[in-house]
């Protein structure tokens, strides 16, 4: 937790131009260690018990998005309140993992265990979610939904031959889309939709057209220092910094000394749950722990090496120091159902 005083600490200092960004930020904190404290004290199999329905209430909710949701930057993703705005997808990360673990376990104590209902039977989980937020667009959450059913039918323990089946049908789709990509795009366009494809070569170039806010952010990145720039001194302005490029803004305040502390936090809290994986057996728990290490990882690595032009911008946060209050939330969420799956 030590990285998300650390965010608080940095708005803070800038508080003329994120003042409201820091106030909110600071209930989202409060809000979700009283969570915390919440969820340590219910019995948390009524989660596990229940999920199917928070599945659906999930999918309701990014279907309902799409029709009274308010545009933000050409998405619709939001449910916008007086004082507040609501994520949908975000809250369908917990929902999608807590019910997939449910099936997972269903799965393994199985008498008859037919591992391709299974896994056609996650497939279509995690495809009807992804659907939905693809129309919002959000790549981002696709991306986590993604990572969820992998990191669900890794610990399954189906056989091996699944996984190189799947590898080679990837392969092959990536190898066609890659022809079509470099020889037929027109005829590519007509099948996939101007949408798309203008995502997927942003994607693909992401790295040639990276833009105002990279080519600031590596600027801003190269010129911190050791100590970072401090209270008074301006910075290059990114339209993202609260959100996308807080690891930016981050190091702009801190320097490089700062953000080595944030990645020993971030190494403590990895190592924290990754013990905590280890020492639970039943197989549901492990799976939900195993769904949200995947997330927790990978949010970290992509979202910083997005930062320094390594990765594409794909609007994945970095866990407690991006602003959002839907995302904090969540994270919160994780936490407090994992440390009742782990309590003594």
């Amino acid at each position: 937790m030590i990285a998300s005083f650390f965010c608080m600490y940095e708005v803070r200092f800038i508080k003329d131009i994120y003042a409201n960004h820091f106030f909110k930020q600071i209930l989202w904190f409060f809000l979700g260690f009283i969570l915390i404290f919440i969820l340590k004290k219910i019995k948390i199999k009524l989660l596990f018990q229940y999920s199917f329905y928070f599945y659906l209430l999930g999918n309701f909710l990014l279907l309902l998005v799409l029709f009274i949701g308010k545009e933000t930057n050409g998405a619709k993703a939001w449910f916008h309140f007086k004082f507040f705005n609501f994520q949908p997808s975000e809250f369908m990360k917990i929902a999608l993992l807590l019910y997939l673990s449910k099936v997972t376990y269903d799965f393994t104590i199985s008498k008859k265990r037919k591992e391709f209902v299974y896994i056609l039977k996650c497939f279509f989980l995690v495809l009807i979610p992804s659907v939905l937020v693809f129309l919002e667009p959000d790549t981002g959450a696709i991306v986590m939904y993604l990572l969820i059913l992998l990191s669900v039918l890794l610990i399954s323990k189906i056989k091996k031959r699944w996984f190189v089946i799947a590898f080679l049908l990837l392969f092959t789709l990536i190898c066609a889309f890659t022809y079509f990509y470099l020889f037929h795009q027109e005829e590519l366009i007509k099948w996939i939709g101007t949408s798309l494809f203008y995502r997927m070569d942003r994607l693909i170039h992401f790295r040639d057209g990276s833009g105002m806010q990279l080519n600031n952010a590596l600027a801003t990145i190269g010129n911190a220092g050791f100590f970072g720039h401090g209270i008074q001194k301006e910075i290059l302005y990114v339209p993202e910094y609260p959100t996308d490029f807080a690891f930016t803004l981050f190091i702009s305040m801190f320097g490089f000394i700062g953000g080595i502390l944030l990645l020993l936090s971030f190494f403590v809290l990895n190592w924290y749950f990754i013990n905590n994986f280890f020492s639970v057996k039943h197989i549901e728990y492990k799976c939900f722990i195993h769904g949200f290490l995947f997330l927790f990882f990978f949010q970290q690595i992509q979202n910083i090496l997005m930062n320094i032009g390594l990765m594409p911008i794909m609007g994945i946060p970095l866990p407690f120091l991006s602003y959002g209050g839907s995302n904090m939330i969540v994270t919160f969420l994780f936490i407090g159902i994992i440390l009742n799956l782990t309590k003594k």
